[in-house]
């Protein structure tokens, strides 16, 4: 009865937040174009300049699509880690993936200073095997000791510690490197969501796709996981495997989206949150497809708002995601010590 209800009630309006906010979000730019010609453009017809079928399908169509991806990924990166360990603090980044991705694009940026050189040029697709690369091997290391450590408040301290010690080398590097070359680098962590061509967004999808099956594996274990190892265990659910199968899945989501779009925060750790507010459900089959609509719907919102509406300006697209998810972090936060007071 609940499923039907969230069926009938929620996923209609869910779904046309998604196409509004796509809609609106391909509407706006630096070039203005009118909404009827925007149709036109869609609907295969040639509109009055033909420049703008290039602006609408080779950047603003490829850069939405991004945000539905790389929000939709995130997203169910959080809801996994949240759900795994039992902390509603916990997002995609707990497992270092981030991090391990920071420093392997970092190194192409500035490791010739000291000597070392790893990848030729600086080029979108050798930042992005980079960062592949370095989340990757972080992802292997977490796989490898989450098959000895079975418990998971040990393995988030890892993951964590792994973070903070790419983080170290990276802020050698940065010291150790002129500034054009840490510009570089700082650029890169803003986050970019608009740089991709439709070559990488395809990939993006296989990602994705992936990731997203892997998920769909673990949506049993994960409606029961809340209530312990061994109750989870006593309904004949293969802990280990679950948790590994939701920490590839999660390095496979996380490390696309920061291959190609950078490191994004907030956005794993904020949706699950939000969505859980508009969803009154604990069943998995409901909340993860619906927090990775909210999650593709978030990320289109706050690329309408990174374009500066009326001006020609572009945030980046971390601060904004920042400014949404901050509050969010400091509402969980309080809400979780108001519980416990009362």
């Amino acid at each position: 009865m609940e499923i039907q209800f969230i069926t009938k009630r929620f996923w209609l309006s869910l779904f046309l937040a998604l196409l509004g906010l796509f809609s609106l979000d391909i509407s706006m730019g630096s070039v203005p174009i009118p909404f009827a010609e925007i149709l036109t453009i869609l609907t295969g017809k040639i509109p009055a300049d033909e420049t703008w079928s290039s602006i609408i399908f080779d950047f603003r169509i490829t850069k939405a699509l991004t945000c539905i991806l790389a929000g939709g990924a995130l997203s169910v990166g959080g809801l996994q880690m949240q759900t795994l360990f039992r902390n509603p603090l916990a997002g995609p980044e707990v497992l270092g993936l981030s991090s391990g991705a920071s420093l392997a694009v970092s190194l192409v940026f500035m490791a010739s200073n000291i000597g070392l050189s790893f990848f030729a040029g600086s080029s979108p697709w050798v930042v992005a095997v980079s960062a592949s690369l370095g989340s990757g091997l972080v992802s292997l290391i977490i796989v490898f000791i989450s098959n000895r450590v079975r418990d998971n408040a040990s393995l988030l301290i890892i993951g964590l510690m792994t973070g903070a010690g790419a983080g170290s080398i990276v802020t050698v590097l940065q010291y150790m490197s002129p500034a054009e070359d840490q510009q570089s680098y700082l650029i890169w962590t803003f986050g970019n969501v608009g740089g991709l061509n439709w070559n990488e967004i395809m990939v993006l999808v296989v990602i994705f796709i992936s990731g997203l099956l892997l998920s769909s594996l673990t949506i049993k274990s994960m409606n029961v996981w809340a209530l312990g190892d061994n109750y989870t265990r006593s309904l004949g659910i293969n802990t280990r495997r679950s948790r590994l199968l939701i920490i590839i899945s999660t390095s496979i989501l996380t490390g696309g989206v920061t291959a190609f779009c950078g490191p994004i925060a907030f956005v794993g750790l904020a949706v699950p949150h939000l969505t859980k507010i508009l969803v009154k459900s604990a069943n998995h089959n409901v909340l993860l497809p619906a927090v990775m609509i909210s999650g593709a719907s978030l990320m289109l919102f706050c690329d309408i708002l990174s374009q500066l509406p009326g001006t020609s300006h572009i945030l980046p697209i971390n601060a904004i995601t920042a400014l949404i998810g901050a509050p969010v972090v400091i509402w969980v936060i309080m809400r979780r010590r108001k519980i416990s007071n009362s």
